[in-house]
């Protein structure tokens, strides 16, 4: 595993002396979520926590078009998921928000979207923790800090 220091360039622009970065605007947001996915393959989860407004989709829409998604990314609230064809790899984009818990139904959505050479990005995860723990590889922890500025925390779980 490359230590947040290794990370690329653009990831630690702004990096903080508790090891959090910041982003100052929606493009740094977008630019970081591009950095981290250089560092994903096919079968990679990424978990995003925050509050509503703090980044998340904002951070998935840059990993997708570094991925090779030439789509415009929106949040799956309402939809619970949304795919993007990349490079030789699909992105997957959850949002788990509205679910108290996974029924069987919810159970088979999140396996099909999860199937194949997938990246996954799931938003409030709390109700697929257990399902998808296996794959995770990063979590990630966005916070509001004043205006347009966020605090980030990248928390990788696998080797990369």
């Amino acid at each position: 595993m490359r230590p947040e220091s290794e990370a690329p360039a653009s990831a630690t622009r702004g990096a903080r002396p508790d090891g959090r970065l910041r982003t100052a605007s929606a493009t740094e947001t977008e630019a970081l979520g591009a950095a981290i996915a250089t560092r994903l393959r096919a079968g990679d989860v990424v978990l995003l926590r925050g509050e509503l407004g703090a980044g998340k989709t904002t951070l998935v829409r840059g990993a997708a078009a570094a991925l090779g998604a030439g789509v415009r990314v929106t949040s799956p609230t309402f939809a619970l998921a949304h795919r993007y064809d990349g490079d030789g790899v699909r992105v997957a984009h959850l949002d788990l928000y509205r679910l108290a818990g996974l029924g069987e139904d919810d159970e088979d959505l999140i396996a099909e979207e999860l199937a194949g050479d997938v990246v996954a990005f799931v938003e409030w995860p709390a109700p697929a923790v257990d399902l998808i723990a296996d794959r995770v590889v990063l979590e990630v922890a966005l916070d509001h800090a004043g205006a347009d500025e966020r605090d980030v925390a990248l928390t990788w779980r696998a080797p990369r």
